[in-house]
Formats: structure tokens, sequence, C-alpha cells
């Protein structure tokens, strides 16, 4: 029996869920809100030049995701050098960190007291096994040592929440930092090796820009018959208690109903509950409300230079700098750039809605970063920068604060409820998934409405990032959570 799947948000989750469900026979309506198809992992054009929103690698440890990039894109992937700095102190850090240029950068000194607070804080580790990190920095300190935090890992990260370290859940640290540790990046620097998950030498990368996969996934979708309804939102969702019955669409100044025997969504799940009629029970309102974001906004600038640096990107750690991370177009794939004397540059600024970057117009935000650019040493001179843009991005980040896991495990237990629902994608889940996992999310919601049984709330913790974990580890975590929920509900 052919069933339809309605499937709000057309990102990586999102169109994933629809092609598997047309690939396998069934019918799929994708609406979108905006007019391009990626959501986050789209490819912005201006002038010709082509950029991220923030640079998207194509590598996972995930076979399905490997078959299905290699399976929508073919031969359209180049293979691209990994090459990233850390700017700090006036000076650029190697990453992953190299022996020689860490101690010439620091000097013997800090570079022995770091090693020593590192084996400290080991030491405390082994003397206190049952004591767990509560926040980021705790987290941190108790794996890398105090100085180290200090150093390469505070500045950053309040800069890009905007909150401080001690506010952030440790949970986020173990997501996002993927089993790196100072003894294993001393072995890479010393020896080679490689065996941190985050540290790849290269990767995949569509030659125009990821955005090119997601425009590919929309065509194959479409060919078959079924739609990806662009600048289409959805402003309704009926429901009969724990049943969908259609959403309600918005295009335009026209509203329509679409109705389907399941539903896919990976649109905020905060702002989801909020859209259901009968409207959702206070408590699941409450924690709708609770959940936070942070927002992002890059400019592009185009230089009148052939070649800048050699880097994909650069983390600024400095906290004299707004921006937070700098992407080079040109070193992910020339083809971005259409003019092969110039470079484009995306300097990246993490904020909040409403905030002084935000609100800054797009002339103030590419003096801003035309300023900055120089100020770093990366351009000689200002005159340089003939050109930029501004592409803003809401709700870019889900925010792993101190309250976030008690919302969360109300959202969750609510959606769950559900009998043709499901959530998929960073937003639909609240988790700072990347690119590849978001696209299991989907997968696997596809594959649950073609008779699996897969629970997608397992996706990027015991199959992906937190595989360093231990059995006894994840009982805990566990049972931490359902605390929480019990708390909650």
């Amino acid at each position: 029996m052919v069933s339809r799947t309605v499937v709000i948000g057309a990102g990586p989750a999102g169109l994933i869920a629809a092609y598997e469900l047309v690939k396998n026979g069934q019918q799929a309506t994708v609406i979108e809100q905006s007019d391009k198809v990626g959501g986050i992992s789209r490819t912005e054009t201006y002038q010709g030049y082509r950029f991220d929103i923030g640079g998207h690698r194509f590598f996972t440890k995930v076979g399905e995701v490997q078959e299905l990039w290699k399976e929508i894109l073919g031969d359209d992937f180049i293979q691209v050098p990994r090459l990233s700095r850390i700017y700090y102190r006036n000076r650029f850090f190697d990453y992953p960190l190299s022996i020689t240029n860490t101690l010439k950068n620091l000097g013997p000194i800090d570079s022995a007291l770091i090693v020593l607070s590192y084996l400290k804080a080991r030491a405390n580790a082994k003397l206190n096994p049952d004591i767990e990190a509560e926040n980021f920095e705790e987290w941190v300190t108790e794996r890398f040592g105090s100085r180290l935090y200090r150093t390469f890992f505070k500045s950053y990260t309040e800069k890009v929440w905007g909150i401080p370290c001690d506010k952030i859940q440790a949970e986020w640290a173990a997501q996002r930092i993927k089993g790196l540790s100072l003894s294993k990046a001393v072995i890479n620097a010393m020896f080679g090796s490689n065996d941190t998950k985050t540290l790849i030498k290269e990767f995949d990368y569509p030659v125009l820009g990821p955005g090119m996969m997601w425009e590919k996934c929309q065509s194959l979708i479409e060919e078959t018959g079924s739609v990806v309804a662009m600048n289409t939102s959805a402003v309704r969702i009926e429901r009969t208690g724990s049943h969908i019955d259609c959403v309600i669409a918005k295009k335009g100044d026209e509203e329509f109903v679409i109705k389907a025997d399941n539903y896919v969504s990976s649109m905020p799940v905060s702002a989801l509950v909020r859209q259901l009629d009968p409207p959702a029970p206070q408590a699941v309102l409450a924690a709708a409300n609770g959940l936070k974001y942070r927002d992002f906004l890059i400019v592009p600038i185009v230089v009148n230079i052939k070649s800048l640096f050699p880097d994909n990107w650069i983390y600024i750690h400095s906290p004299d700098f707004r921006v937070g991370r700098i992407q080079n177009f040109k070193n992910w794939s020339a083809a971005m750039v259409p003019d092969a004397n110039k470079t484009c540059l995306g300097m990246e600024y993490f904020c909040s809605e409403g905030d002084d970057i935000w609100e800054r117009d797009d002339k103030a935000l590419i003096r801003l970063a035309t300023e900055e650019i120089v100020g770093l040493g990366l351009v000689p001179d200002e005159s340089m920068v003939e050109d930029g843009t501004v592409i803003r991005q809401k709700k870019a980040y889900p925010v792993y604060d101190g309250e976030y896991r008690q919302h969360l495990a109300v959202l969750q237990e609510f959606v769950e409820g559900f009998d043709n629902l499901q959530t998929v994608g960073r937003n639909g889940m609240h988790r700072y998934n990347n690119q590849d996992h978001s696209m299991l999310t989907g997968l696997l919601a596809a594959k649950n409405i073609l008779g699996e049984q897969h629970n997608l709330w397992d996706i990027n913790t015991e199959r992906s990032y937190h595989e360093d974990f231990t059995k006894e580890q994840w009982a805990k975590l566990k049972e931490a959570q359902s605390r929480e929920m019990s708390a909650v509900t």
C-alpha cells in the first residue's frame, strides 16, 4: 500500500526522509519555508561567489550515510585536504596541535605548565573516579587540565555560545570534542598518527558546495512525482489526541490543507508543539518556551588577492575580535570562486537575535569584517576588500544550558506519544547533530514508516559520537535523564 507522508523542512534530515520514501514507492510532500533547500547546509551565492553557511565537511563513520552521499551525488565530489589553525595571543597555532609550533608560540614555560596541569587533572580523575563533570568547564578541565582549558577552550566557546562555560552542559563537550585527548594530540604531532575522530586529514566535498547535494536530492524526489514546495510554511498542525490529522500550510497569502498518513518534522521542536491545534498541555508549552537557540551570521567578503592563506578555516580564539571563525571557500573548492585572481572569505559571527551584532545593518557588518580581517593580519590593507554581503541564520545552534535537559525530556516524551509523527534533524530534536547524523535521523524515520523499528533519539549517542563511553557510563546517563523526566512530569 502506498502511504502519504508530509515532511516539514527541506534540510538534510527532511530531504533524506522524503528521498528514502519515494525510492521505496511511497509519496511525500516536503514543505520548506525558505527559497532554498539544504537548511543550514545550503549553498548561498552572491555575484557568482558560492559559500556555505559555515563549512560543511562530508565525512562520516556512518556507512548508510556515506552510501547515500555517493548514491545521490556520484562523481561530483572532490577530495579536500583538511587544514585549520587557531588564532590566539596574536599567533597562529596548528590544529591538530603541533609540538614544535605550540612550543614556539607559547614558549617552554607555558608549555610545561600546560603539561603539568594536564597530569594533575588526570591524577585527580583517577583519585575521584565517581565524580562526574556537570558542565563544559569541568568536563574539559578534567580531561585537559585547567591551563589548556583557559588557553584553547574558554574564550572561543564563550564567544560561540554567549554564556559562561560553567553554564554549558557537559554532554555538549562529550558530543563535540569526541574523544580528543591531549595525549592523542601529542602522539599525532610527534608520530603522524591520526586516531582521533575529529582530526581527519581530508574529506569529501561537493565541487559546488554542499547545496549541490540537496538540490540534486530535491530533483530526484520531484522526478518521482512527489513535491518539494518552497516558500511554504506550516502554520498550524491539527490533531486528534495523539494523532496528527493534517498540516495547514501557507504560501504567500494562500492557506491550504495537506493530509497524510505520516508526518516527519525537522522544524524546531519548540515551534512544532506551539503550532498544535488543539494546543499542547501547558507543561509541554512551558518546556518549549524554555529551550534556547544561538543564532549566526556570515559576512562573505571578496578580497582582490589571489591567495591569502592555505587553511580551509581558522578559529579565532582571541576575545579582541568579534569574529569566531573564518572560512576560505577557495580552499574548499576552487569552483566556489568565479575569479581565480580573487579570494572569498566567510567571516562568521555567533550572535543572538536582537543583540548588537545581529541588529547591525549589512554595511556596518561588512565594515566590521573588513576591519577585523586586516586587524588579524590576514589581509594587508582594507582597500583590498572590494565587496561583501551578509547572510543571517536564525536558530543555527541548539543551546545546551543548565535547563535544556529537563525541557527536552518533557518534549521528547510528548512527541514520542504520537502514533504518526516523528521529529528529526538538529532543531527537530534540539540536538547539536552534524550533517551526517541529521541525515541518519531522516533515513531511519523513513525506514520506520516503511515498517522497521528504530529509536531516533539514540542517534548521535550510542552509535556515533559517544562510542568511547562504557556501558556503565551510558547506564548512568540514561538513569539521570529518566530522573529528570520524572521530576518535570
